[in-house]
């Protein structure tokens, strides 16, 4: 019966993210639902002192990359880099080669820190000019966007900014950069194979003579795209180069320079205990945070008039973003808190730890969380909050590094996240005028590419000992 409780509860949440309803509101709500029906005298004790405790924990830890990384977006944005970047790959790649130019351009984008939200939007409309200039089915854009921006560059690549790769390193004192070897085969692949499956996607239709419009009426047509007064695209892809140069420098300065731990006493009256930071656990985070500012301040530098001058208004839309998308995580995270604190749970924990094998333990663990919450960041840290200790203990009884956990925890929850109710999908398909009977399958196929290339590279580090 409790078994079924928790069940109830995550399905709940995922028919109401799937329906459109805010997870803010009804996290909670599917949270203390099940603390209801299994002990009514904790519903109180469970929203205060578990599900708002991690729920702020989360947003005290991460909200500041949410918060940088939606401003350098909108200002990549507003300044007309993105334009002049998207311009500059077509021009290089070849208009004939339209996906891989919007893969390319969506990779870019994403691993030097811009919002997945935001390559969308920026995105899209060279994407449809591109497409119907090369006569490739516009039910394609979805998934091609998804291949560029949801995948390899979110989770896989060494060192990118994006929040998914940062949350594993709180917990096994890694950094961004961990298991760089592994990280790079992994993107091959998932790049590879994705590439195969749109390029086989697009000759069939191709064969069936199904042009641009295809079969359904076209909406939410962007304006043609017009490549006049852009930035040089050296000029623009040059805070993008900052942000991940930066960030790999502050990962390796800031250990040297605050050493282990951190603590100081707040100048208040009274006698108050000494803040106390654990650097090897803050690092990662104060790295991004700092690369970010860099980017920001690059582009304002290199763009003054265009940005100054829409500033207020783009950073307002931003700061709203930001907020929107790290209270929806930080509502799951605490959703997942409260969850994991009943004792149904641990019947999925132990069904999930009956997997012997540390790393398809975490991976299977981790994709599943992210599958049944719609979120790769909400649902890795449900799993690393309830399971990141046992993970550990396995890894260091086999010999494994910390440095795998992050690679493979981080690739995982990219995995199966996508799922019909998750936030990404239904933007790109909103954005793109197309609904998810069109075009949901090709998205869920770069799911399940993405899924596979997590198991690779753990084949690859059982049979070679890469890192």
């Amino acid at each position: 019966m409790s078994f079924l409780i928790v069940l109830a509860a995550l399905c709940f949440l995922m028919l109401v993210a799937y329906r459109g309803y805010s997870v803010i509101l009804f996290a909670p709500v599917a949270a203390l639902g099940a603390v209801l029906l299994t002990d009514p005298s904790l519903v109180q004790p469970m929203f205060t002192g578990l599900f708002m405790d991690k729920m702020v924990g989360f947003l005290k830890l991460y909200f500041p990359v949410f918060l940088l990384g939606a401003v350098f977006g909108k200002l990549i944005e507003i300044s007309g880099f993105s334009r002049s970047i998207v311009s500059a790959t077509i021009k290089l790649v070849g208009a004939q080669r339209a996906m891989l130019s919007i893969v390319l351009v969506c990779a870019l984008l994403t691993y030097g820190g811009v919002s997945l939200f935001v390559v969308v939007f920026a995105v899209y409309p060279f994407a449809a000019e591109l497409f119907r200039q090369s006569d490739i089915p516009k039910r394609l854009i979805p998934g091609t966007i998804a291949l560029g921006a949801f995948t390899f560059t979110m989770d896989a690549l060494p060192g990118t900014p994006q929040i998914q790769n940062i949350i594993p390193s709180a917990f096994f004192g890694t950094t961004s950069w961990a298991a760089p070897t592994l990280g790079v085969i992994g993107s091959v692949v998932i790049l590879i194979l994705g590439m195969s499956y749109l390029e086989w996607r697009r000759r069939v239709a191709m064969r069936a003579g199904e042009g641009y419009a295809g079969h359904s009426e076209l909406r939410n047509e962007p304006d043609p795209f017009r490549g006049d007064r852009l930035a040089h695209p050296l000029v623009a892809v040059l805070p993008l180069l900052l942000v991940g140069i930066s960030n790999y420098l502050f990962t390796r300065w800031i250990p040297g320079f605050y050493g282990d731990t951190q603590s100081f006493i707040p100048a208040v009256i009274g006698n108050p205990a000494p803040v106390v930071q654990e650097v090897s656990k803050m690092a990662a985070i104060w790295a991004v945070q700092g690369a970010l500012l860099v980017g920001i301040l690059s582009v304002i530098a290199f763009a003054w008039k265009p940005v100054i001058g829409a500033f207020a208004e783009g950073t307002r839309s931003a700061i709203s973003g930001a907020m929107l998308a790290s209270m929806n995580t930080a509502s799951e995270y605490g959703f997942g808190a409260v969850i994991a604190a009943l004792p149904g749970f641990l019947s999925v924990a132990h069904a999930l730890g009956s997997i012997p094998n540390p790393l398809v333990n975490e991976a299977v663990s981790v994709t599943a969380m992210a599958g049944i919450t719609g979120s790769a960041s909400g649902g890795m840290s449900i799993a690393l909050a309830a399971m990141a200790d046992s993970f550990i203990a396995n890894a260091q009884a086999a010999g494994i590094p910390m440095e795998v956990l992050h690679r493979v925890a981080s690739m995982a929850s990219g995995g199966m996240d996508t799922l019909p109710h998750n936030g990404a999908v239904i933007t790109v398909l909103a954005v793109t005028g197309l609904t998810h009977r069109q075009s949901y399958k090709d998205i869920f196929a770069i799911t399940l590419i993405k899924t596979l290339a997590v198991f690779a590279i753990i084949a690859v580090y059982y049979a070679t000992g890469l890192v």
